[in-house]
């Protein structure tokens, strides 16, 4: 593992046992973790959610997330949750004028559209413009 600062965006679920604990302030008191939030909502009673940018070295991640699990936080990497069904785009590049991370650019090279799901911050935006319904982001909302 390298010293090199990555970036790995999660969304946490907080219990309602925990959701008003310290638990992000320790990130980056213990853990040195530089975060972003992308996006937060708390449900009343029930729980609350967090997608949030987390950088630092690997093992600052890592120890980060353990720490997390430790707390009861459930962890879901963004990157696992993002599905873009290859077969079913046009690379049209509708989402590529609404993808904010640059997470979707053109290869310059095939004139595709070429999706990086570790830079995806699920914003949903390019789920919306798509015009075939390539791309199934994360969300923030509960399951039903």
């Amino acid at each position: 593992m390298t010293n090199k600062n990555i970036k790995k965006n999660v969304l946490l679920i907080f219990s309602k046992e925990v959701m008003y604990k310290p638990i992000i302030y320790r990130l980056a008191a213990d853990f040195k973790i530089i975060f972003n939030v992308l996006e937060a909502k708390i449900f009343p009673r029930q729980e609350g959610r967090l997608i949030l940018q987390l950088e630092g070295t690997q093992v600052q991640i890592k120890q980060a997330l353990e720490y997390l699990k430790k707390e009861g936080v459930k962890i879901e990497i963004l990157a696992e949750k993002i599905k873009r069904d290859e077969n079913s785009c046009v690379h049209c590049g509708a989402c590529l004028a609404v993808c904010r991370s640059d997470a979707l650019y053109l290869d310059k090279e095939t004139s595709k559209v070429v999706f990086c799901a570790e830079k995806c911050v699920a914003c949903g935006l390019c789920e919306l413009v798509c015009p075939v319904k390539a791309v199934m982001t994360a969300s923030i909302e509960m399951e039903v």
